[in-house]
């Protein structure tokens, strides 16, 4: 609190005991952060002099929602956290009054001088300069004297633009620098720059959604097709790629900021339905090589309603949405020259070839607002998820060869909101639970067929790569997040040109993770030594006395944060914050090495003269603390040239930290308490043994649960252990941007411009890597830099390490360029153009690094998620006979595809481009009919037209160096094909 205390001394003593007290008091109800609220601030001025005894007064013209401040004695007022909409704004001053109507977006920090007694008002928003601009719709507002690098999406844009789900983050990659990704699978994840989608964070009214347990963001977006909210609840969200300010945390790549829909003082509803089938949609390239259609089905259908319990005081909004998905998937053999597909088993054979993958989510959203008095604001709203989807990806697997998944999520937040004329306070109060269930869709054991290359220096069988893989999965896990937070922030407005905010967090989180998988043995098979023998099994077991693979951890997170907004003069804006967060994790803290461990790993002689220091890895219990060293500051400035915001140059600093996900925290207690693999390798059919530990005789009894009982029974088995890093940081990210904003008048039409470049560098990454030495201690097979020692686990198993080593570079050159949607043009066009240069210190995206014995080896290599260009245009016009027409042109540079290059004498990490000047190229259409039936009641009927040109994307390449089809594509494709989607709605 010393930087507040330093402060303290230009504001009055009173004041900042109110301040600090609602900042700190733990004793009343939550609110939602300020990040989703608007402000509207400016000069009052009465017969051209300001105004020292004037009152503002906003009224929500939905909701009757009422806002009231005193003007300073030097006519400035602030009117903060307001929930996004149209505001009456009444000032009244030496008897006089006037009023007008404005609208503010999400987050927005709108400046409108008013003035009575005959003086001329001015209004500038953004980059609105007059009064007409700011009655636009909120999505028309372009906040130019902002520090971050933002972008707003509107509610026109995400109601019009053509979209292949629901999912209301697609819109999010109309955002220079953001990608949603959709894979051949339909999973969906949002990321942005080189980091991956872990690093994002999505902040719903304020809320944070951060995962702690599984990737993908935010609680269910790992591997699923579902969506995270209700779109028909989402009223506009803004996307800030870089340079937020302090009040965002868990973050180290983009933030998204949306805020839902209320209840008004009119009834209102909506209902809508859409769907899409097989015969409503082109082949895929695996549809058309097999002759056959998989049966499939995209249908969505929900309904929401809001309105007043009592007028302009009590209101309500719910939202129900339903998603039946039946997804064609490829199922195919892997493309390698070193075998012949005659060879494979007929019953393998028979499993491939188009298939498809069902899907069913319901989704809930409920909102109370209370508009308790001209001060007071209390909401209470609800969200919940519930999905069960069958799991068949692309690619070397057999129909059977799926996982069930269940996956669900319940939200709940309390909030009140309290404000005065130079303060306003916002408190909120959360609960969640999220779990997420995967099994494998049938039972027995998994077949997988391997080719592989034969090293006559070392018998050893190397280079292996799985043909195709058959019967269960190896998946079994259950795992979740729940608990509740408290959270308070305070705005204070009554420091001249500033405006400060500061807030504290303290959440209480239960982490999950249970982890026995491999209870459906998984066997391999050689295609040239035997397909009814197997050479190698893994299976789990859990270990008597101890949990049995289920690991629980009662997080605790505190941050705490202090933000100045400096308004210097006319031209000059300077943002100041300083934020800290700080979490324990019982799980990893307290853990204590089983004794038994860390005596084999000590006196492990692989070890004795290796690059690894065992003793980094052992933990006593009392050896390890949470990390404490996560300051953030983040600075920023906007330098408005001409003092009328059509030419602001802006720019900015700062500091992120993220967060360790608890799946990867939790393997090395995990490990301990369920072996997951026991892996026992088979003398070969030829009598060769591709094990440096040794092999054990085949006996069929081993696919009985009693013989692998014998195996582990007789210490026949090799287990895997993970080994954390007694001195575990937590990734973050430092970014870097600098810009220029202009506002450009071509007749009666404003177009909005920005241009920017950033530089992002995240660093403390985790890393999984390969704990096995040889017996000199050496990595790599002597005379060779490249290979890991696979066969030489360990007497007591294989160790995996887990250290901080993950860095990501990425350099963007970020440019925009639209003219927003307007009721009174009928029409609005927006263009994203992003260059990024982005790599990382591994090959996958993810926190493998199993093929070298650090991330040090890797130097740096592209990120083949991240094209280097990407461009995207969307349009709105309203057209002749009331039909609203929309489009979207998406187009990518082929992205750079990393793997092994085994051409040469010595393998090496490399990386190509396929051919083609677009890796991705997709146009989208839509057009909307709306009908008024009766005063009250209108229908509307669309047809989007989704791959207009039905270009093939392609998602997979073979990869291998040496075969003569090296760079072609496989029939995997990022969906969809062409595909027309027909939707109908009511609304009253």
């Amino acid at each position: 609190m010393k930087p507040l205390r330093q402060r303290s001394r230009l504001i009055s003593r009173s004041l900042l005991s109110i301040a600090l007290t609602g900042c700190l008091s733990m004793t009343a109800p939550a609110v939602l952060a300020q990040s989703t609220a608007a402000t509207i601030r400016g000069q009052v001025t009465v017969d051209s002099a300001p105004a020292g005894d004037a009152r503002v007064t906003a009224i929500n013209t939905a909701t009757g929602l009422t806002r009231s401040v005193a003007v300073g004695a030097n006519g400035s007022y602030n009117l903060a956290g307001l929930p996004p909409g149209t505001y009456r704004l009444q000032v009244e001053a030496n008897g006089q009054s006037t009023s007008q109507n404005v609208t503010v977006a999400v987050g927005q920090t709108a400046t409108l001088n008013l003035g009575v007694g005959g003086v001329a008002e001015t209004a500038t928003a953004g980059e609105a300069t007059d009064m007409d601009a700011v009655r636009v719709t909120a999505a028309a507002l372009v906040e130019t004297k902002t520090s971050e690098v933002a972008t707003y999406v509107s509610q026109k844009q995400i109601e019009s633009l053509p979209q292949a789900t629901r999912n209301f983050l697609a819109f999010a990659d109309t955002v220079p620098g953001m990608v949603f990704e959709q894979d051949g699978n339909g999973n969906a994840k949002l990321r942005s720059g080189g980091q991956s989608a872990n690093n994002i964070n999505v902040f719903i009214d304020g809320v944070g959604q951060k995962s702690y347990t599984m990737p993908g963001g935010v609680p269910g977006q790992d591997s699923s097709r579902g969506n995270p909210f209700p779109q028909s609840a989402i009223g506009e969200y803004k996307v800030i790629t870089s340079n937020y300010k302090a009040e965002f945390d868990q973050i180290s790549s983009a933030a998204v900021v949306a805020a839902t829909r209320s209840g008004t003082n009119e009834f209102e509803g909506s209902f809508f339905w859409d769907r899409t089938a097989a015969e409503w949609r082109a082949r895929t390239p695996a549809e058309l090589d097999n002759g056959t259609k998989s049966d499939s089905k995209e249908e969505q259908y929900g309904v929401s309603f809001g309105g007043p319990i009592l007028q302009d005081r009590l209101h309500f909004f719910v939202a129900y949405e339903a998603k039946e998905y039946n997804t064609p998937r490829t199922l195919e053999l892997l493309d390698d020259s070193r075998y012949d597909e005659a060879d494979v088993p007929a019953e393998l054979v028979a499993g491939i070839g188009p298939a498809n993958s069902p899907f069913k989510q319901d989704m809930y959203f409920g909102k109370l607002s209370w508009s308790v008095d001209d001060y007071n604001l209390v909401e209470l709203s609800t969200q919940i998820r519930r999905e069960e989807e069958t799991i068949r990806n692309n690619g070397e697997y057999t129909i059977d060869r799926a996982s069930f998944i269940d996956n669900d999520v319940s939200r709940y937040d309390l909030r009140w909101q309290y404000s005065g004329d130079r303060w306003l306070n916002d408190m909120h109060l959360t609960y969640e639970d999220s779990a997420w269930v995967q099994q494998p869709l049938v039972g027995g054991n998994g077949y997988i067929l391997t080719v592989s290359d034969y090293n006559t220096t070392n018998g050893f069988r190397e280079n292996t790569r799985n043909i195709v893989s058959s019967g269960p999965g190896s998946g079994n896990q259950d795992k979740g997040q729940k608990g509740w937070s408290f959270q308070n922030d305070l705005t204070f407005s009554g420091w001249d040109a500033h405006t400060l905010k500061m807030g504290v967090k303290f959440k209480q989180v239960d982490l999950l993770s249970t982890e026995r998988n491999f209870t459906n043995p998984q066997l391999y098979y050689d295609i040239a030594q035997s397909t009814d023998q197997p050479y190698r099994i893994e299976f789990g077991r859990a270990i008597p006395g101890t949990p049995g693979g289920v690991s629980q951890s009662d997080n605790k997170q505190f941050g705490i944060y202090v933000q100045d907004d400096w308004e210097v003069n006319e031209h000059l804006t300077l943002n100041f914050g300083l934020r800290y967060d700080y979490e324990t994790t019982p799980a990893y803290e307290d853990y204590v090495t089983p004794a038994a461990l860390a005596e084999n790993l000590r006196n492990y002689p692989n070890l004795q003269n290796s690059d690894i220091d065992v003793e980094n890895y052992i933990s006593n219990g009392n050896n390890r603390s949470a990390y404490k060293g996560a300051w953030q500051p983040r600075l920023g400035f906007s330098y408005d040239l001409a003092g009328d915001q059509r030419h602001v140059i802006f720019g900015g600093a700062g500091r992120s930290y993220d967060r360790n996900l608890f799946t990867n925290l939790q393997k090395e207690e995990q490990t301990v308490s369920y072996a997951a693999p026991y892996r026992v390798w088979f003398t070969d059919v030829d009598g060769q043994c591709r094990n440096a530990g040794g092999c054990v005789d085949w006996d069929p009894i081993y696919l009985t649960e009693a013989g692998r009982d014998q195996l582990v029974n007789s210490g026949q088995v090799s287990r895997e252990y993970y080994l954390i890093n007694n001195d575990l940081k937590v990734p973050y990210s430092d970014q870097f941007s600098l810009g220029i904003r202009n506002a450009w008048d071509f007749g009666e039409t404003t177009w909005n411009s920005e241009v920017a470049v950033a530089h992002v560098r995240s660093r403390d990454g985790l890393s999984v890597r390969l704990g096995n030495r040889r017996p000199d201690g050496s990595f790599f097979e002597p005379g060779t830099d490249f290979g890991p020692p696979w066969n030489y686990d360990a007497p007591f198993g294989r160790l995996v390490l887990l250290d901080n080593g993950l860095e990501t570079k990425t350099n963007s050159l970020l440019v925009k360029f639209d003219k927003p949607y307007t009721n009174a043009s009928g029409w609005g066009v927006t263009t994203a153009y992003t260059f990024t240069d982005a790599e990382r210190n591994s090959n996958e995206d993810g926190a493998g690094i199993f093929d070298w014995p650090y991330a040090g080896y890797y130097g740096y290599l592209p990120v083949s998620q991240i094209p280097r260009h990407r461009f995207v245009t969307t349009g709105i016009w309203d057209g002749p006979g009331g039909i609203t027409y929309s489009g979207k042109l998406t187009l990518e540079s082929q992205r750079e595809r990393v793997g092994v290059n085994r051409s040469g004498d010595a393998p090496f990490f490399d990386y190509y481009k396929p051919d083609g000047t677009f890796g991705h190229l997709q146009l989208d259409l839509a057009a909307q009919k709306v009908w008024q039936a009766s005063d009250d009641i209108s229908l509307r009927v669309r047809a989007d037209v989704l791959n207009v040109t039905n270009r093939y994307n392609w998602e997979s390449y073979n990869d291998d160096w040496t075969s003569a089809n090296f760079g072609q594509n496989n029939l995997a494709i990022r969906l969809p094909t062409r595909t027309f989607k027909l939707s109908f709605g009511i609304d009253w």
